[in-house]
């Protein structure tokens, strides 16, 4: 019987078992990296470097890149190296880091999704008192209380699921490390210290849901209930790109933990585990950008003058050399 103290490595489930597939797993993985990079990266320098963009519904659209670059970068990394130098192992303390940053990151971002219906319930059904109750100090507090509690919270139930002595082996299934999968492999009777935090983070998790339901069914009798076609599409405009980021971290989480063990089997799992861990971060980019015209000009703006600043600098470095 194993114990956790023995463990100095994890094995982690592998995309593929032939050298081809893993070097095509390694190269669709890195395209999907750098258009996550490319998208997020271009949303947090434009909303950052335009005063226009220096509004509430932004500064938590910048949040939510923040962490979206974050989560796909503790996950997809490790899985192309390993794909690269056909390995499946990760160490004890690189598993304990990816588990906590990428709970942490997941958690710090569902609560700013939450904050985020709330921005556009108070826009859309309190207008009048929009300044008031989200000016800059007010998000500020609502963006660290989101971050904080993700990182106390994770650090918590880290702390807690790596202090179980694991009696099931070392091998993780999944292609990254996370609390399910490590608590799979703790002895049946320890299990139950973990009880507390699950339904803690059950009633957290519903909360939040119901918050966001709440938001959104009275969005949609304001939006419906608004003489004007003009300012319908403009308040659907802003609503629907965060409904559908919502609606695609909620379904996807949902189906990974709340499958039927009968239907959960790996090839599933990985398909699984990539729409809600690595899909998010590159659609949600598209998503916020695809119908929201003013960061569209506004991203348009700053390509532009990048692109005339660099033109001037080679004309200028080509006239004095």
């Amino acid at each position: 019987m194993s114990n956790s103290s023995s463990i100095t490595e994890f094995l982690l489930l592998a995309f593929a078992d032939t050298r081809q597939l893993q070097l095509l797993h390694f190269w669709l993985f890195l395209g999907i990296y750098l258009a996550a990079l490319l998208g997020n990266g271009l949303i947090i320098t434009t909303v950052a470097c335009d005063h226009r963009l220096h509004t509430p519904m932004y500064f938590f659209l910048l949040n939510l890149s923040l962490l979206d670059l974050g989560s796909i970068s503790t996950t997809v990394p490790k899985s192309m190296a390993n794909s690269l130098w056909d390995s499946r192992a990760i160490s004890y303390w690189e598993c304990a880091a990816q588990v906590f940053f990428f709970a942490f990151l997941i958690t710090a971002e569902y609560f700013i999704l939450t904050i985020m219906a709330y921005d556009r319930y108070v826009a859309i059904c309190k207008p009048l008192h929009y300044g008031t109750l989200l000016g800059s100090r007010a998000c500020v507090h609502m963006a660290a209380a989101a971050w904080a509690s993700g990182f106390l919270y994770t650090l918590l139930h880290t702390a807690n699921t790596f202090s179980l002595p694991l009696c099931q082996g070392n091998a993780v299934d999944q292609f990254f490390c996370e609390i399910p999968q490590i608590l799979k492999l703790s002895c049946s009777d320890a299990y139950l210290r973990e009880v507390g935090l699950l339904v803690l983070s059950a009633c957290l998790a519903f909360g939040c849901f119901v918050f966001i339901l709440f938001s959104y069914v009275q969005i949609f009798r304001a939006v419906l209930r608004t003489p004007s076609e003009q300012g319908r599409h403009k308040a659907f405009s802003t609503c629907l790109p965060h409904l559908a980021v919502v609606s695609l971290f909620l379904s996807t989480a949902a189906f990974a933990y709340l499958k039927h063990p009968s239907i959960s089997f790996p090839s599933l799992n990985l398909v699984v585990a990539v729409l809600y861990s690595v899909v998010p971060a590159v659609v949600n980019p598209l998503l916020y950008s695809m119908r929201n015209q003013e960061l569209k000009d506004a991203l348009w703006k700053m390509m532009n003058g990048c692109f005339s600043e660099a033109i001037n600098y080679l004309f200028s470095f080509a006239v004095h050399s």
